[in-house]
């Protein structure tokens, strides 16, 4: 999770049993959206932002062809926490890590 997601949006997640790590928990919570996804991408870990900058830094990496492990981008004003909870529980349920590496998700899924 990047620094600025809503904690309702972790710790819903944490108790459905999702693995989830904050960029706090990591230590990384400091590290610009740069340092950042490669700190996610050397944990082979898709990292959750609603950070637009963010999303711009992992759209420079497509464009460059530098590889990173995927970001899941969710604007904060097109999706509720809960529609986060319930995308992400989903993604984190039904796929796997490498089905996003070098890709954007956005949300809401539908």
């Amino acid at each position: 999770m990047d620094v600025h997601i809503p904690a309702a949006v972790t710790l819903a997640l944490k108790q459905k049993g999702v693995d989830v790590l904050t960029a706090q928990e990591d230590g990384a919570d400091r590290l610009e959206d740069g340092p950042l996804l490669e700190r996610a991408s050397s944990l082979s870990r898709v990292i959750f932002s609603q950070d637009s900058d963010f999303l711009a830094e992992a759209n420079m990496r497509q464009r460059q062809g530098v590889a990173f492990a995927g970001v899941i981008y969710g604007h904060q004003l097109a999706v509720t926490i809960g529609q986060c909870i319930r995308d992400l529980e989903m993604i984190a349920k039904v796929g796997e890590p490498e089905d996003l590496a070098g890709r954007v998700e956005f949300l809401p899924l539908c």
